[in-house]
């Protein structure tokens, strides 16, 4: 405890690192007091009463804070940036320009241009699509009827977009001026807001019953702690490869120099590369299904196989929703990770990992390595996905048991350790004590540039 008071005066002691947090911290008091305010045309109190969406669209309104659930000005989040930057990621790897264009300083400019244009592109398809939801049967009533249904679809395109862009804004101005990663921090805000009210729900769910109500929900908790450690050594765990340096040295009062074995460091090949990507990807796969269901009429047998797919608690969804996760990590590892490069850099850097050839062979070395490795990080993110259907199976309630690991927790786990990583490097630079005397803490990835 002692320890953690001194931390705390250190941190508030750096004026720099003061005025970041403060700076944050208000940027995010703005964002959670948009996710409350209604769309125009909207009567708010007869959301009130309306349980947020399930399916594709339950996973928007849990990265838009609940946002998307109260027909807020900032319903759709910044989830059209994160597609346009997804994108942009994307065609990097599959169009050689784009890959020209992010390895020069004026080209990274242009495609953060050029998300912004596709990030207004998609926020307003979205928009549209977001006013035909509204006119469902769930909130038709809550639609003020003075409004016209042009004058409805024109201002909620118009005030969707603008809320979005302005997420955008404030997530990089804290990026530059405050303090961690300011989209992820924004996603991760709105997704741990409904953490308090999940636990008072289960606790009161627990207690009604009596009969050791109260020795089960401590049980849960215990198991929910347990359960964010895995994660966090999910989301730490590396491979060390080690490295050594040549150097230059000249010998008499010649030119002639030798190459001698100079420092020694090493590669951190991190077990979970893809983060939370499978998830998502996965997640998105399970709703196709349902949603060719919904436009077609099945048979009984089809229509049960449909259900089946749909609920998060079944033998089958779990399975197959295992297997997307495992083939996505590796899928998505292949696209971000490129070993063929990383062996160029450490050539033209002088540096060889000891007994490997440069070249080629490094390359097939480093890509082995990273081969095994993925593997049981998949199977670890794909436990971590299924957790919290076996969590609800198991008699916990639907709100809390989706922080049993899944999309929520890995997200908040990562965000969490990569903003504290940057505290701890602006303690570190001032020449104050880490966050932990076992060692440094580990983010994702390297603290700027970390995201979701």
């Amino acid at each position: 405890m002692k320890k953690l008071i001194e931390t705390l005066k250190n941190i508030w002691s750096i004026e720099e690192l003061r005025k970041r947090i403060l700076f944050t911290l208000m940027l995010i008091l703005v964002y959670r007091v948009g996710c409350y305010i209604t769309l125009p045309g909207i009567n708010p109190n007869l959301l009130s009463e309306k349980e947020g969406p399930g399916g594709l669209l339950g996973i928007l309104n849990m990265f838009a804070g609940g946002a998307f659930s109260r027909a807020s000005i900032f319903a759709l989040g910044v989830m059209p940036y994160i597609s346009a930057s997804i994108f942009m990621q994307l065609a990097g790897i599959v169009v050689p320009q784009v890959a020209k264009m992010q390895r020069e300083e004026s080209g990274r400019r242009k495609i953060n241009q050029y998300t912004r244009y596709i990030t207004v592109l998609v926020t307003a398809f979205q928009a549209s699509a977001y006013v035909a939801y509204l006119r469902t049967p769930q909130y038709a009533a809550a639609l003020d009827p003075q409004y016209s249904a042009f004058l409805f679809w024109l201002t909620t395109v118009v005030v969707l977009t603008a809320g979005t862009l302005f997420v955008m804004w404030m997530g990089e101005k804290i990026t530059d001026k405050g303090i961690g990663n300011g989209t992820s921090l924004i996603i991760m805000v709105g997704i741990l807001a409904r953490l308090p009210h999940s636990i008072m729900q289960e606790f009161g769910a627990k207690n009604i019953g009596g009969g050791g109500g109260l020795l089960i929900f401590l049980i849960e908790l215990a198991i929910f702690i347990t359960v964010i450690v895995g994660l966090i050594l999910l989301t730490q765990g590396t491979r060390k490869i080690p490295l050594n340096y040549a150097r230059r040295i000249t010998v008499g009062s010649t030119s002639a120099a030798k190459e001698v074995s100079g420092s020694r460091d090493f590669i951190p090949l991190k077990v979970n590369s893809a983060g939370v990507m499978p998830i998502i990807f996965a997640q998105a796969i399970m709703f196709i299904p349902a949603t060719i269901a919904g436009f077609a009429n099945t048979d009984s047998g089809s229509s049960n196989f449909v259900r089946a797919l749909s609920d998060h608690t079944s033998l089958w969804y779990n399975i197959i929703y295992a297997v997307l996760v495992i083939a996505f990590t590796y899928f998505y590892t292949a696209l971000i990770f490129n070993p063929t490069e990383m062996a160029d850099n450490l050539k033209r850097n002088n540096s060889f990992i000891p007994g490997v050839k440069p070249g080629e062979p490094t390359a097939n070395f480093i890509a082995t390595i990273m081969d095994r490795i993925t593997l049981p990080g998949a199977f670890f993110l794909a436990i971590a996905g299924i957790l919290p259907g076996i969590a609800a199976l198991l008699g916990v309630t639907s709100g809390f048991a989706s922080f049993y690991g899944g999309t929520s927790m890995l997200i908040g786990v990562g965000v969490i350790l990569d903003t504290l990583q940057q505290i701890e490097s602006h303690l570190l630079m001032r020449q104050y004590d880490g966050l932990m005397k076992t060692g440094r803490i580990s983010g994702r990835q390297p603290a700027a540039n970390a995201s979701v």
